[in-house]
């Protein structure tokens, strides 16, 4: 599957690589919304992609830090 060797990818990665990832995926997020809210956006199913991709990050940097502890 291709999220778990995007999940492998982001463990390889250290913090600040994963800080930067997920600003970058927060900003294509809101790029994707406003093309939808003007009816730009031809592939819909993007958005719910991007948004599991933060929340796959989100959790890589929670693992990190409370492996950090």
């Amino acid at each position: 599957m291709k999220s778990k060797k995007y999940v492998e990818d982001l463990k390889a990665k250290t913090a600040a690589e994963l800080q930067e990832e997920l600003v970058a995926a927060k900003k294509e997020l809101f790029n994707l919304r406003f093309q939808n809210a003007t009816n730009q956006l031809d592939n819909t199913s993007r958005i719910k992609e991007v948004r599991k991709n933060i929340a796959r990050i989100s959790t890589v940097i929670a693992q990190k830090a409370s492996a950090a502890n």
